[in-house]
C-alpha cells in the first residue's frame, strides 16, 4: 500500500479523493468507486501500488495505437480495479474484481522491475492498459518517470476519466494515449458506464493541449451508440476540438459480461462509420475487430499514397521517414521515433 496522491483530509476521518471526476467522499474503512483506494484512519491509500495482475509484451497496434512507434512492442501492465463499470467490459474479470472481493490480488513488482522487463524484451514503450491506468496512478507515475530516464516512452489506454491536475503531473512522461470515447451521449455514459461524458471530452482536449499524442477509439454497439447522427457528432468533435489528424478507431462490439443481449457489430456499420469520419474531414479513420481490406492502413493525407500497411497487429511496410511521407514529403503527425 502507498499513500495516494490527490486527496483531501476532512473532518471525522473522512477523505475526498480528487484523482478522477467521481471525486469520491470516502468514510474511514471504505473504498472509492474504483475499489482500490481505501480510507484507513483518515489517510487515503492505493491498495494496488506495485500489485500487477497482468503483464505482457504486446504489439503497439493492439492498443490500438497506429501512429505511435508503429511495428514496435509495448510492455503492457495493469492492476485490478476501474473507475467505470461498463456493462460490456472485455476485461471485467480483473477490472471489476476489486468491487466484488476485499482481497487485492496481483504480483508484487517495483517500478525498476517493470522498466527492466520492458528493456529486456526489446520494448520501446510501456503501456498502462487492460484496466483503467488512472486508478493505479501512483505506480504508473513512478514507472513512467523511470522509463523516460531509460529511454522508453509511455502510453495510457484509458477511459479518459481523470482530473486535470493528475493529468498535468504525468503529462511530461506520457507520450501517447488511446482514449475510449464510448459515446457522445451523456445518457449512455450514465447507464452503461456509471460515469459522465463531459469529463472525458475535457480530458481529450487537455491531452492535446499538453502535447500528448492522442488516438480515439469508439466501440460501436448496435442500437446504442451507432446511429449516423451520433457518429457524425463524434467525428465533428474530433476534427474541431482535437484536430483532423487525430486517428479515430471504430471497433466492432462482441457480446460479453452483462451485455449479451446485443448482436455483434455488422461490418456495414463499421464501413459507414469510417465513411462518416472521412466525410467530416478526419484524415485517419481505422476499423478494428473485423478485417476489412485497407481499413487499417495509413495513407498520405496529401498524395494518397500508401504509407503504413497493416495486417492484424503486424506492420507489413512503413513509408514514413523522419515524420514525413517518403513520396511527397508532407509531415505526418504522430510519434515515429
Amino acid at each position: 500500500m502507498k499513500e495516494a496522491l490527490f486527496y483531501q483530509k476532512l473532518e471525522g476521518q473522512k477523505v475526498k479523493c480528487e484523482l478522477c471526476p467521481h471525486n469520491c467522499l470516502i468514510v474511514e474503512g471504505r473504498r472509492g468507486v474504483c475499489g482500490v483506494r481505501e480510507n484507513q484512519e483518515g489517510k487515503l491509500l492505493s491498495l494496488v501500488y506495485g500489485k500487477i495482475i497482468a503483464a505482457h509484451v504486446d504489439p503497439i497496434e493492439k492498443k490500438p495505437l497506429f501512429h505511435f512507434l508503429p511495428g514496435s512492442r509495448a510492455y503492457s501492465i495493469a492492476t485490478v480495479g476501474c473507475n467505470f463499470r461498463c456493462l460490456f467490459c472485455q476485461n471485467y474479470d480483473i477490472s471489476q474484481v476489486s468491487k466484488q472481493y476485499p482481497d487485492i490480488i496481483g504480483e508484487e513488482r517495483s517500478p525498476e522491475e517493470v522498466v527492466e522487463e520492458a528493456l529486456r524484451n526489446d520494448c520501446q514503450s510501456i503501456s498502462y492498459t487492460y484496466t483503467e491506468p488512472t486508478i493505479f496512478f501512483e505506480f504508473a507515475y513512478d514507472c513512467a518517470r523511470l522509463a523516460v530516464q531509460k529511454g522508453l516512452k509511455n502510453n495510457f489506454v484509458t477511459n479518459g476519466y481523470i482530473n486535470p491536475e493528475p493529468l498535468k503531473l504525468i503529462a511530461p512522461y506520457l507520450q501517447g494515449a488511446n482514449v475510449d470515447l464510448k459515446s457522445f451521449r451523456d445518457e449512455f455514459y450514465k447507464k452503461v458506464t456509471g460515469a459522465f461524458l463531459e469529463p472525458v471530452l475535457s480530458t481529450l482536449k487537455l491531452m492535446v493541449e499538453l502535447g500528448i499524442w492522442v488516438e480515439v477509439t469508439t466501440l460501436l454497439i448496435p442500437g446504442l451508440n451507432d446511429s449516423m447522427e451520433e457518429l457524425t457528432d463524434i467525428a465533428n468533435f474530433i476534427k474541431s476540438e482535437l484536430g483532423a489528424e487525430v486517428p479515430w478507431h471504430v471497433s466492432a462490439f462482441y457480446p460479453t459480461y452483462k451485455m449479451t443481449d446485443r448482436p455483434r457489430t455488422p461490418a456495414e456499420t463499421l464501413i459507414k462509420a469510417r465513411e462518416i469520419g472521412l466525410k467530416a474531414g478526419l484524415k485517419y479513420v481505422f476499423v478494428g475487430n473485423i478485417p476489412i481490406a485497407g481499413s487499417e492502413d495509413t495513407y498520405c493525407r496529401e498524395c494518397q499514397k500508401l504509407l503504413i500497411q497493416r495486417s492484424g497487429f503486424q506492420v507489413l511496410q512503413n513509408n514514413i521517414i523522419k515524420h514525413h511521407c517518403s513520396y511527397c514529403g508532407v509531415e505526418i503527425k504522430g510519434v515515429w521515433d
